[in-house]
C-alpha cells in the first residue's frame, strides 16, 4: 500500500524546529546603501501630502486618473470582479490601457518638481491572473499542497508573473501562506495544507517564481509579491473568518508564522495583514489614554506589524492593509486610519471614493496635530519608495511599451501555462479509495457522468476566479475550460458517453461506470464560512449536495460501480459517499482544464496507465461530523499544546485520513473497506413557545440592525434615530403604520443585506415557531419595485444559504401603500433554512434596486 502519513519527510520539506523567539532573517533582497541615499534624497524633497498619497491605495472602480493627477496616488488595485469599464471580458490590451492611463496621471502629478516616483498596479492574481478574461488560472492553493512538489510551484508562480506582467501591472497580492486549522473556515482552500512545513516550503517556493532575485525583480518578466494575511487567519476560534485566534505565541511563530518567515527571507517585497485579531497579553494598546480600548485586531497591533514584523525580523518592505480593515480597527474608521498607522501600516487599501479622500485629509491633519509622529509617515514612505527602486520602476517604460504587454495575448492563456495548470491538477488528485482493477478505465468503456458538478466550471475553480465568489463563472468566462464532462467525452467519444448531472433521464444499467463529480458550490471569503453548530458533512451543507449522495445510493443499488470526484475547497464529512463509491479521489479545486482529472481517470491509447495518482493529503480527513479542527500534532512540536480553537487528534476525532495519506494505482487490495458511519445525533425536541418573536416593533428591536454586502465587509450598524449612508444601502428611520419606528431601505444596486442580529451572536433555537405553525410577518411600502430578486431570509449569509423570494408577493401590494405581508415559517424552512440556530430572525437581501419602507416585523402564530 503506498499511503505516507509523514508528509515533510516523504516529500523532502524543510525540518522545522521549534522557536524560542522570533528570529532575525535576512532577506535573498539584500539592503543597499546606494539605493537607501536615494530613498532618503526623495523623501526629502517630498511635501507632506504628496507623502501620505503613497500611502493610499483605492482601487479601479473608485479612482481616476485625475485623482491620481491630484492627491500623487502611489498605488491602485483592482479587486476581484473589477474591470475596465465594468466589462468582465476585457481584454488585455483593454488592461494594459487603462494601467497606462493611470500611469501617465502619476508622472504627469510629478511634472516640475524635478523628481519623479513611478505608480505601481496591484491586482488579486491568487490562481493565476485570475481576474483577467483568458488568463490561466490553476488549481487553487489546497490542491497544489495536495501536490508536494515546490517546484511546481515555483513554475507557476513565474507563469503567473509573467502574465501578469503582460496586462502591464507590478504587484501582486499572493501568496497567501496561512496555516488553516479549521475546516469550518471559507478561506481554508487557500492555504496549502495544515502542516507548516508544507506552508514554509511552498512560500519560498512560490515568491522564487513571482520576484526571481534581486536582478530578476527589476527585470520585465517578474513582480512584486505579497505574503497574506499576517498573522494567524487560519487559526481562529471556530474557523470564524475575520475572527479571533487565542493561541500562544509559540503557537504563533510555530505554526502560523512559518510561511512568511520562508517567504520574507526569499525576498518577499510586501506583506498584507489580516482582518483577524489576536488576543494575548503580548499585543497591547499603544495608545490607552485616547478613546475606546484596542480590540486587539491585528491591523491595529503594534506589537505584530512594528516590534516583531518590522523590528525582530527585520522586514522592510511594504505592509499593507486588506480591503478597507482598517475600519475595524477601534478608534478608526472608514475615513479615519490614524490608530492602524500608528500600529505599523504602510499603504491603506482603502476602496470607497469618500473614504480614500477622508483618510488621506485626516491623515495630513493628525500629522500635523502631532497625533501621527512625522517619523511614522516617512518609515512608510521609505519602504514604499524602497520596493519600488527594487522593482525597478524607475527604469522601465511606460506599461504599454514594456515586451511582455507588447506580446499580451501571446502570453497571456498561452498554451505553454495552461499545460502546466493541467499538470498541476493531475497532481493533485489524492486517491483516497479504490477497488483494485477499477482504475485506470478503459477508454472503451460506456461511462455515466453524473454529479452536481459534473458539468460545472465554476465547481471545478472556485472563488477568486474572474468574480469575487466565482459562483456566476460559466464557458463564456473561460475560453479553453472544460468541464469534467466535456473531458470525458473527449477520452471516449460521445457514443459512449451520456452526461447527466442529476441522473433524472439515463438509465444507469446502460454503462459501464459512472464518473459521480460531486462538488461544493463555488465560494470565497465570509460566504464560504460555516457557522459553529454547522454540520461538516457534505450531504449535511446544502440540499443540492445531498441530492448527490441520493445519485450514489441508486447507482449502488443497480450495482454500477461508482468512481466519485470530489472538487472542495477542504476535507468534509463524505464517509456514506465513499462506502457508496468504488473509487474516490479528492480533486479539491483543480480549475478549468478538467483533461489533467481524466489523465489518471483513463487509461493511455495503448491501455496501460498513463499517470498514477500522486497526490497526498495536505489536511488531515474527517471522521465525524463535528471534526471541525482536528489536526496532527507537528513533528517539529513533540511538546505542542493544542489549543482551544483545535481538537486533538484521538478517540472519535482521530482523522479517517490523516495528513500524507494517499493511494495509489498500484495498490493491489481495498485498504479501505466499510468505514463505520457517524450517525448524527437526534435533535431534542423544540423548545416551547410563549409568545410571538419581536424583530422591529413599536417598542424599538432587541436585535442589532444591520448592513452588509459589496464593499461593505465591516457590516455597518442602522440606527432608529437618523439616516446611515453607505454604498450599497441607505436607511431612514420613518413612522410606522401601528406606531413606533419603521426603515426605509433604499438598495443601490449591489448584492446587500439588511438583518436583525443577536446582541451577543448566540442563536437561538426556534423550531417551537414553526410545530406552533407561526408566519415571519411584517408591514412593507413599496415606494420602487425591485429590479431583482429581494429574498428573505432566517441567517446573514444568502447567497451561500438559502433565501425566500418576495418579489411575488410584493407584485400584490398596492404601490405607495402599507401591505402586511406574512410568510408561513414552514415556507422557510422547506427552502432549507436552519431554524434550530436562529441568530438573524430577519433579513432582507438582493442585488439590485429597490425602495421600500418596512415596520413592524415579527414571527406571529396566527
Amino acid at each position: 500500500m503506498t499511503t505516507v502519513t509523514g508528509s515533510a519527510a516523504a516529500t523532502g520539506l524543510p525540518a522545522l524546529r521549534p522557536l524560542a523567539h522570533w528570529p532575525r532573517l535576512t532577506s535573498a533582497i539584500a539592503p543597499d546603501a546606494a539605493l537607501e541615499r536615494q530613498v532618503a534624497d526623495l523623501l526629502g524633497r517630498m511635501t507632506l501630502q504628496e507623502k501620505v498619497g503613497q500611502m493610499i491605495q483605492p482601487e479601479l472602480a473608485q479612482l481616476t486618473p485625475e485623482d491620481v493627477r491630484d492627491f500623487h496616488i502611489g498605488s491602485a488595485l483592482n479587486g476581484a470582479g473589477i474591470w475596465p469599464g465594468g466589462e468582465r471580458h476585457a481584454t488585455v490590451r483593454d488592461w494594459v490601457d487603462t494601467v497606462d492611463r493611470f500611469w501617465t496621471a502619476a508622472e504627469e502629478s510629478w511634472r516640475g518638481r524635478g523628481f519623479r516616483i513611478p505608480f505601481l498596479w496591484a491586482t488579486d492574481a491568487v490562481h493565476g491572473h485570475n481576474n483577467v478574461y483568458g488568463a490561466t488560472v490553476f488549481p487553487h492553493n489546497i490542491g497544489l499542497g495536495a501536490a508536494g512538489d515546490p517546484d511546481l510551484v515555483r513554475r507557476i508562480g513565474g507563469a503567473t508573473a509573467r502574465e501578469v506582467a503582460a496586462t502591464g501591472m507590478d504587484w501582486i497580492f499572493a501568496p497567501t501562506v496561512t496555516t488553516p486549522r479549521d475546516r469550518r473556515w471559507g478561506r481554508y482552500y487557500e492555504g496549502y495544507g495544515e502542516d507548516p512545513a508544507l506552508v514554509h516550503a511552498y512560500g519560498r517556493a512560490m515568491v522564487e517564481g513571482l520576484q526571481g532575485d534581486a536582478a530578476a525583480l527589476r527585470t520585465d518578466g517578474k513582480v512584486l509579491a505579497t505574503l497574506k494575511h499576517w498573522i494567524a487567519d487560519g487559526g481562529t476560534v471556530h474557523g470564524g473568518d475575520r475572527g479571533t485566534a487565542r493561541c500562544s505565541e509559540d503557537v504563533l511563530r510555530d505554526i502560523h508564522a512559518q510561511g512568511f518567515l520562508a517567504g520574507i527571507a526569499a525576498g518577499a517585497q510586501s506583506v498584507m495583514v489580516s482582518f483577524s485579531s489576536w488576543e494575548h497579553p503580548a499585543n497591547y494598546d499603544h495608545s490607552p489614554d485616547r478613546g475606546e480600548p484596542y480590540n486587539h485586531k491585528v491591523h491595529g497591533s503594534r506589537y505584530l506589524l512594528t516590534d516583531v514584523l518590522k523590528d525582530a525580523l527585520g522586514f522592510d518592505g511594504i505592509v499593507i492593509s486588506d480591503w478597507d480593515a482598517h475600519a475595524e480597527v477601534a478608534r478608526c474608521s472608514a475615513g479615519d486610519a490614524g490608530y492602524a498607522i500608528n500600529a505599523g501600516l504602510d499603504v491603506l487599501m482603502v476602496a470607497g471614493r469618500e473614504a480614500w479622500q477622508s483618510v488621506h485629509r485626516t491623515t495630513v491633519r493628525q500629522v500635523r496635530e502631532g497625533q501621527i509622529p512625522m517619523a511614522r509617515i516617512d518609515d512608510a514612505v521609505s519602504r514604499v519608495l524602497r520596493v519600488k527602486m527594487r522593482a525597478g520602476l524607475w527604469d522601465k517604460p511606460r506599461p504599454r511599451e514594456r515586451a511582455l504587454a507588447r506580446a499580451g495575448s501571446s502570453v497571456v492563456g498561452c498554451a505553454e501555462h495552461r499545460a502546466l495548470s493541467r499538470e498541476a491538477a493531475r497532481t493533485s488528485l489524492v486517491l483516497l479509495k479504490h477497488t483494485p482493477g477499477l482504475l485506470p478505465l478503459a477508454r472503451t468503456s460506456r461511462v455515466l457522468v453524473t454529479g452536481s458538478a459534473a458539468d460545472d466550471l465554476s465547481k471545478q475553480c472556485g472563488g477568486w476566479t474572474l468574480t469575487w465568489q466565482g459562483d456566476d463563472v460559466d464557458r463564456a468566462d473561460l475560453p479553453g475550460g472544460s468541464t469534467l464532462a466535456d473531458a470525458v467525452r473527449s477520452v471516449v467519444g460521445t457514443e459512449r458517453c451520456a452526461v447527466d448531472p442529476h441522473l433524472e433521464h439515463t438509465d444507469p444499467t446502460a454503462f459501464d461506470v459512472a464518473v459521480v463529480v460531486l462538488g461544493e458550490n463555488s465560494y470565497a471569503e465570509m460566504r464560504g464560512t460555516l457557522k459553529p453548530w454547522r454540520s461538516l458533512a457534505y450531504a449535511d451543507l446544502k440540499r443540492s449536495y445531498a441530492r448527490d449522495l441520493q445519485v450514489l445510493r441508486r447507482l449502488h443499488s443497480v450495482g454500477v460501480p461508482a468512481v466519485t470526484v470530489f472538487l472542495t475547497g477542504r476535507p468534509l464529512y463524505c464517509t456514506e459517499e465513499i462506502n457508496l463509491s468504488a473509487a474516490f479521489v479528492a480533486a479539491w479545486l483543480p480549475g478549468p482544464y478538467a483533461e489533467g482529472i481524466t489523465d489518471v481517470l483513463f487509461a493511455g491509447p495503448d491501455g496501460t496507465p498513463a499517470h498514477d495518482f500522486q497526490g497526498r493529503l495536505p489536511s488531515s480527513w474527517p471522521r465525524t461530523r463535528d471534526s471541525a479542527a482536528v489536526n496532527r500534532i507537528p513533528p517539529h512540536l513533540p511538546d505542542y499544546r493544542v489549543p482551544p480553537e483545535e481538537t486533538r487528534p484521538e478517540g472519535r476525532h482521530t482523522p479517517l485520513f490523516p495528513v500524507g495519506h494517499g493511494l495509489s494505482l498500484h495498490d493491489t487490495t481495498d485498504t479501505v473497506g466499510l468505514l463505520a458511519p457517524d450517525e448524527p445525533r437526534p435533535a431534542p425536541p423544540p423548545p416551547a413557545v410563549d409568545g410571538p418573536l419581536r424583530v422591529l416593533d413599536a417598542d424599538g428591536t432587541p436585535y442589532r440592525l444591520r448592513v452588509g454586502g459589496h464593499n461593505t465587509w465591516s457590516r455597518e450598524d442602522v440606527p432608529l434615530t437618523g439616516p446611515m449612508r453607505c454604498l450599497i444601502v441607505h436607511t431612514d428611520p420613518v413612522p410606522a403604520p401601528a406606531g413606533g419606528t419603521g426603515l426605509r431601505l433604499r438598495f443601490t444596486g449591489y448584492p446587500a443585506f439588511v438583518y436583525a442580529e443577536s446582541p451577543n451572536g448566540t442563536p437561538e433555537d426556534l423550531r417551537g415557531h414553526l410545530q406552533a405553525g407561526a408566519h415571519v410577518e411584517f408591514a412593507v411600502r413599496v415606494l420602487q419595485p425591485p429590479t431583482a430578486p429581494l429574498f428573505l431570509a432566517c441567517h446573514d449569509d444568502y447567497p451561500a444559504q438559502p433565501g425566500l423570494d418576495l418579489v411575488p408577493r410584493l407584485r400584490q401590494a398596492a404601490p405607495g401603500e402599507w401591505t402586511r405581508v406574512s410568510v408561513p415559517l414552514a415556507d422557510l424552512a422547506a427552502a432549507g433554512m436552519d431554524l434550530r440556530h436562529v441568530d438573524v430572525p430577519f433579513m432582507l437581501y438582493t442585488e439590485g434596486t429597490a425602495e421600500l419602507e418596512v415596520a413592524d416585523v415579527g414571527w406571529r402564530v396566527p
